[in-house]
């Protein structure tokens, strides 16, 4: 017998999952760098959770080779990707390094801490990696921004209406 305001576990499930995906969230491309070895992939996970000091949380699958590459690095660079520059979305997002060099698919440059830096980001920024925390299917990568580059005006950026139909590189 439920109590008075308990809900059955699958009500809640539902209005959960509908609430979430009815939100329009914004989508970043991380990449990052250990050793030799470079990694980015699509993600929907992130947002700024501190203001004084400055912090951002980066969500990670534990499956992905982007995670694999982060779990050992010191910093990522996150992304933010133009509505018009959509390809980069697909790239990172349907497609695994696990697979492929994703980055001989799209123009970059080395960029602060080694890190690969994508050419037709509309902006960006690198982060240290303070903190990891296994939070189920992935992994909240806690960051510390230290440097990055953003226009006056980001204009259309991709956000997870733009995606909604990619299909992964990886389950979650």
């Amino acid at each position: 017998m439920l109590n008075e305001g308990d809900v059955p576990p699958s009500t809640k499930d539902s209005a959960f999952e509908q609430i979430v995906g009815a939100l329009d969230y914004p989508m970043f491309v991380v990449t990052t760098r250990a050793g030799e070895w470079r990694a980015g992939c699509l993600v929907g996970f992130a947002s700024q959770i501190s203001i004084v000091p400055a912090r951002f949380l980066v969500g990670l699958s534990n499956k992905n080779y982007t995670y694999r590459l982060a779990a050992v690095a010191e910093h990522v660079a996150v992304h933010l990707v133009s509505r018009r520059h959509g390809e980069l979305a697909t790239l990172f997002g349907e497609w695994s390094g696990d697979d492929i060099d994703k980055f001989e698919r799209c123009d970059w440059r080395d960029g602060p801490f080694g890190l690969p830096i994508l050419e037709d980001a509309a902006a960006w920024f690198a982060g240290r990696i303070l903190e990891k925390v296994d939070m189920g299917d992935h992994v909240a990568f806690l960051l510390e921004p230290e440097t990055g580059h953003a226009p006056e005006e980001l204009g259309g950026i991709i956000t997870f209406a733009d995606v909604r139909e990619l299909e992964p590189g990886h389950d979650a």
